[in-house]
């Protein structure tokens, strides 16, 4: 049975740099919730978690029909953990490059990757169609595998 992990652990491990899944409710009756590997941004303390994508893409519009998702964070080493979040964004806005794509392209790229990843989403005009999407957890879920694994 695995363990829980404290706030302390679990805010730690969501602020350090992994790949998320987020799911949101569908934007078609017909169809499952949406799933889909999502760079993110979690500070521990600050109590939000922040996305960006592009407002037309079926994850986006399915955003603004749902106002709330769950982003899944996983390690894929031993020993096992995960934290899962959800809740509703409590802000929607067009993003600015230096103060959210730029730390979230350095975040994942490294310094010199992000800022040539940023320079691109520039030139391509990204800006124009990408959103901002702010959620504040309201449900936490966690699982930490180590005990069992020893």
């Amino acid at each position: 049975m695995p363990d829980r992990m404290t706030v302390a652990e679990r805010e730690a491990f969501l602020s350090d740099v992994r790949v998320g899944v987020l799911s949101v409710a569908s934007d078609r009756p017909d169809r499952a919730p949406i799933s889909a590997p999502v760079w993110y941004d979690y500070s521990a303390g600050t109590g939000v978690v922040t996305i960006m994508m592009n407002a037309s893409s079926r994850k986006g519009v399915a955003l603004e029909a749902a106002q709330r998702f769950v982003l899944v964070v996983q390690s894929e080493t031993l020993p096992y953990r995960y934290v899962t979040v959800e809740g509703p964004l409590s802000e929607v806005r067009r993003p600015d490059t230096e103060k959210d794509l730029l730390p979230l392209a350095v975040r994942y790229l490294g310094e010199e990757g992000g800022r040539a990843y940023a320079k691109g989403w520039e030139e391509a005009g990204a800006a124009a169609t990408d959103l901002v999407y702010i959620m504040k957890p309201t449900h936490w879920n966690t699982a930490d595998f180590t005990n069992d694994l020893a």
